[in-house]
């Protein structure tokens, strides 16, 4: 996916999880467009990959409404993703690593070291982050040999904030980014080590744990439904975000 359309989807992404789009809201392409100051390709591009990942419904001739999600249905996912990824890391480490498996994993692993050496993050390091944050995960899945795995996250993908690649920025605190990107970064390494020792369930536990550190995603998706509830009940309701 082009950088401008990714960036448009993390935006979005973002504001779907902080509640600034509220559930059953109607976007359309244009006012989207000029509200972020981009192009119409990559919000349509954008659009897309959110109705995939069930963040968005599309509307006939009407563009798209964001989709109900509860924090209940976003942790699940969450977790059925770790359970999935954590086998993957356990068969990998069972089965070993090739060495053009270990160089793709070390590379990552320095990419990422470069990129939180100088104690802090720009967006442009968390778009970068993201690439190579892929590129990890997919390449674990791959040495773990095992097909399945590869269907049922597929499967999993589609549902709020599974999928690997569904990273969502606060471009706001990114001072507090750093924090949360780097710890993820350090459970790379962790990972990394242990599946090169072959340390099977040492390996699945990593993995587990870093999956479920994106469960955030799910407290921070039920408190913004919550203040979003109460500003209702007060009468406010109608400060949120329209397009």
């Amino acid at each position: 996916m082009a950088k401008q359309a990714q960036r448009v989807v993390s935006t979005l992404r973002q504001m779907i999880l902080s509640g600034e789009l509220s559930a059953g809201e109607r976007l359309a392409e244009i006012p989207t467009a000029e509200h972020l100051g981009v192009s119409r390709m990559p919000v349509r591009m954008a659009f897309r990959t959110l109705e995939q990942e069930g963040l968005l419904t599309k509307q006939p001739r009407r563009g798209y409404r964001v989709r109900q999600v509860t924090a209940d249905e976003i942790s699940g996912s969450i977790e059925v993703r770790g359970v999935l990824e954590g086998l993957a890391a356990g068969q990998a480490a069972q089965k070993g690593l090739s060495e053009a498996q270990r160089q793709v994993l070390i590379d990552c692993l320095n990419d990422g070291d470069a990129l939180f050496a100088k104690g802090y993050v720009t967006e442009e390091d968390l778009e970068a982050y993201h690439d190579l944050n892929m590129r990890f995960h997919a390449l674990i899945i791959k040495a773990s040999a095992n097909p399945a795995i590869t269907a049922a996250l597929a499967r999993d993908e589609h549902l709020p904030f599974a999928s690997v690649s569904a990273l969502a920025i606060d471009r706001n605190h990114l001072h507090l980014e750093y924090r949360r990107f780097y710890f993820a970064h350090m459970q790379h390494h962790a990972a990394f080590d242990a599946i090169e020792n072959g340390q099977a369930g040492r390996a699945e536990a990593i993995m587990r744990e870093h999956a479920n550190a994106t469960l955030r995603y799910a407290e921070l998706f039920g408190a913004a439904s919550e203040e979003k509830r109460k500003m209702y009940v007060i009468g406010i309701h109608s400060l949120s975000v329209e397009w």
